[in-house]
């Protein structure tokens, strides 16, 4: 009798999902029939998954910029198969820089292991969900505002919501679109009967399929393939987001890390000579990115990836089966000797990227007509920060390792006017790590917020992220804070976290950041005012990017100018 009554519970079950899956609603997008995947009667979101947005990069397709996916209304697509792009992340980072962090915070000695050669490399078991053919996107979005846009022939543009589209970070070899929940955020937009928000989150390629570049794919690929595929995104965004409520005239793209190092480059993208970008409003978390004047630089790292296949050259790179790539890509990665670095990531490549971002902002090359927020944490560079800096010549080392070609000048300049050996706490450390971690901080990271504030006449809004230990990354928890789910555990002020939520949302929204239980959000403004966010208090401060080192570093001096 129990075997019995277990049986009709289950068909039960089986006949309710199957009911609820006849219920989701389907979107005709053209190309293709895409269903939501799923539908949250708790927060009431829709749920659609992996959308189609590229056609799959591989065989001729791999290293160009991505083309528009094949029509096929053959089937309705429901997004079920999980898409993450082939993932790599370096030794360094897994199995040096943790304790290393932790020791420096700590204030004990670190005794762990600081050379990278010397580890040998295990391939880890993939993700069942990795594939080449990773240009999808997920969109979340309220019933009520799905709702109003179905079964009419034009959706008035005042009755479709705000939309924010998330590029996630990673160090341009790892990350993918579902790493993060947007419900808290979502459900934070629609507190106090707001309007509530579109979310949208987009894979690009990673690694070597993303980021390769040199002389040898010059005429025969492009450099910097992932920032096409995000362009790509974005216009698909544009084109197709009021099929799901969204308003297209009121894009936010929201990035941290290399996410937002991607957005500081579709800001600039084509020097600005291409027209709009395909977005109004802009939130940037530490932006960053190692810099790479131009793509011949990368030549070198190129050719070991072919060397990696047991090839000479691209086209026969473009024969080989999915699975060596993936696993040369990931053992390159892995291997990368310059501790700090990801091996791969954007470079100048004269056309997408005609010089660094920074620079092209000095020069006025970019949409001037964007509304911005950046923030950055108070010890961006800690985690990028070698342990050999807690030698006395520890930055003089950094310096001549990332930057080989530097001029003795500029190596004296920075290293004995922009950051000297002076541990008083005058220029932001008393230890040589510090000074280290600042240098780094400043190069890859904090100044890139500050390129931007002063590339928009200070018309922006800014703030610093300044919970202990206020490392890079720590604060993408708050930024996606939702009660009772794990990355839970990360936020250590609720306070914080639901303010960091408002002014996101409301800035989405208004383009005014503004929280109903924080202080007020003022513009930057000529004094250069940030919001401090503390464990216990936000507060107004003077931005501390706003100095020399950041107007110096975006000169470029440090390298050779032809």
């Amino acid at each position: 009798m129990d075997f019995l009554r277990g049986r009709v519970v289950l068909l039960v079950l089986v006949l309710v999902s199957a009911c609820i899956a006849t219920r989701l609603p389907i979107v005709d997008l053209g190309y293709e029939l895409h269903q939501a995947y799923s539908y949250n009667e708790t927060s009431g979101l829709y749920n659609f998954s992996n959308i189609r947005y590229a056609a799959p990069p591989v065989g001729n397709l791999r290293w160009r910029p991505p083309v528009a996916p094949t029509v096929n209304r053959s089937v309705v697509h429901t997004g079920s198969r999980g898409r993450i792009c082939p993932q790599a992340t370096p030794m360094w980072e897994t199995d040096i820089a943790p304790d290393f962090v932790v020791s420096v915070i700590e204030g004990v000695p670190y005794t762990g292991p600081t050379n990278i050669s010397s580890f040998s490399y295990t391939p880890g078991t993939p993700d069942p969900r990795t594939t080449e053919d990773c240009l999808f996107l997920d969109i979340v979005v309220p019933k009520k505002i799905f709702d109003r846009s179905q079964n009419k022939t034009s959706v008035p543009e005042n009755a479709t919501a705000p939309v924010l589209v998330w590029i996630f970070g990673g160090g341009y070899t790892s990350g993918d679109k579902s790493e993060e929940s947007p419900t808290g955020l979502i459900e934070r937009s629609l507190k106090g009967g707001k309007e509530g928000i579109v979310f949208v989150a987009l894979n690009y390629r990673l690694g070597a399929f993303g980021w390769l570049a040199g002389s040898s794919l010059t005429g025969n690929g492009t450099a910097n393939a992932a920032l096409y595929d995000q362009r790509f995104a974005l216009d698909w965004v544009y084109k197709n987001i009021h099929l799901f409520g969204g308003n297209p005239n009121r894009v936010t793209v929201m990035g941290e890390s290399a996410g937002g190092g991607s957005i500081e480059h579709q800001i600039t993208a084509f020097g600005g000579s291409r027209g709009p970008a395909p977005f109004q409003q802009a939130i940037l978390q530490s932006p960053g990115w190692y810099p790479v004047p131009e793509q011949d630089e990368q030549e070198d790292t190129l050719q070991e990836f072919l060397g990696l296949l047991n090839v000479s050259t691209i086209a026969q790179a473009r024969s080989l089966p999915s699975s060596d790539l993936i696993a040369a890509n990931a053992y390159q990665v892995a291997k990368t000797q310059l501790y700090g670095t990801f091996k791969y990531g954007p470079v100048v490549d004269g056309v997408f990227a005609p010089e660094l971002p920074g620079m092209l902002l000095l020069e006025g090359r970019f949409d001037h007509n964007l509304s911005i927020m950046v923030g950055h944490n108070a010890n961006e560079g800690l985690a990028f920060t070698p342990p050999y800096s807690v030698e006395s010549d520890g930055l003089e080392l950094l310096i001549k390792s990332h930057l080989p070609e530097i001029s003795a000048n500029a190596e004296n300049y920075i290293t004995n006017v922009l950051y000297p050996a002076n541990y008083s706490g005058l220029y932001g450390y008393n230890t040589t790590v510090g000074r280290s971690a600042l240098t780094i901080g400043d190069l890859v990271f904090s100044c890139n917020t500050d390129y931007l504030n002063r590339a928009y006449g200070n018309d922006t809004y800014a703030y610093m992220f300044s919970i202990p230990p206020a490392i890079h990354g720590q604060d993408v928890p708050y930024t996606f804070y939702t009660p009772g789910v794990s990355s839970a555990s990360d936020v250590e002020s609720t306070y914080i976290a639901d303010v960091m939520q408002d002014y996101f949302t409301s800035f989405v929204e208004t383009g005014v950041p503004n929280s109903t239980i924080g202080p007020v959000f003022e513009k930057y403004g000529a004094r250069g005012r940030l919001l401090n966010l503390g464990l216990t208090n936000i507060t107004a401060m003077q931005d501390p990017t706003r100095n020399p080192r950041c107007k110096w570093w975006q000169k470029g001096l440090y390298f050779p100018h032809n």
